[in-house]
């Protein structure tokens, strides 16, 4: 999927119905907002004018074409480079679980379907749930019988869900979570398929999945380790 990109914008609070607005205009409404905090020390605030470390993130999936556009719309209508208003960037997506689910992510947005990942040497894989609040442990229990690893949620809020009628066919509550989890890109697919069957759209969860490659990692050999050793011990009970 070489045109679609993870669009991430992390920017101050108290702008984040300005920035929703923003992206509703540019023909994305489909976007996921989270809270966080900056870790600036006092003197690094002061130099770039930040006026407090209080942040929202935004998650959207953009296109190649409508990222150059929002580009431009961030820097000239939303004034993103005047220091302390945020930062915008993108991240290649490698796979959507399910044609609905791409329908509803990009929205009313063209694109052309292109190769399945535009990174083919990686070694693993983020996936990224996104479920109804409450439904965690579905999640991971489904992935773990895949042999998923451990994965890490935050809470979030979805704005334009009426929308989820039109591309999915039911009907989405606006409190979201959203699931990390690293796997073993042969495992993807395995992993992105049992999440959908057991906790996708048809399941009260309503989780849609889609993946970002992933170029190194580190902390991830005991995890192979574990693998490896709980392999030895399937092929040899005795």
């Amino acid at each position: 999927m070489s045109e679609l990109f993870m669009m991430t914008a992390i920017i101050t609070r108290d702008r984040t119905k300005d920035f929703a607005a923003f992206y509703d205009r540019y023909g994305v409404p489909v976007n996921f907002i989270t809270l966080g905090n900056g870790t600036a020390g006092y003197e690094l605030l002061d130099y770039f004018g930040l006026d407090g470390t209080e942040k929202a993130v935004i998650f959207s999936v953009v296109t190649k074409k409508t990222w150059k556009k929002i580009k431009s719309g961030l820097e000239r209508e939303m004034r993103i480079d005047i220091p302390g208003t945020g930062i915008a960037f993108i991240i290649p997506l490698a796979s959507i679980g399910g044609l609905k689910a791409l329908r509803f992510l990009t929205g009313e947005q063209e694109f052309e379907k292109g190769e399945e990942s535009v990174l083919k040497d990686t070694k693993y894989e983020l996936l990224i749930i996104i479920a109804n609040q409450g439904y965690t442990e579905m999640i991971m229990d489904a992935a773990r019988k895949m042999k998923a690893g451990g994965g890490t949620v935050i809470h979030a809020k979805g704005t334009g869900m009426e929308s989820a009628d039109k591309f999915l066919g039911v009907t989405l509550a606006s409190e979201k979570e959203i699931i990390f989890i690293v796997v073993k890109k042969e495992q993807k697919n395995a992993i992105m398929g049992a999440v959908m069957e057991e906790a996708g759209l048809a399941t009260k969860a309503k989780s849609v999945v889609f993946s970002l490659p992933v170029t190194e990692t580190a902390g991830m050999r005991l995890l192979q380790q574990y693998e490896e050793e709980a392999e030895a011990a399937d092929k040899d009970p005795s």
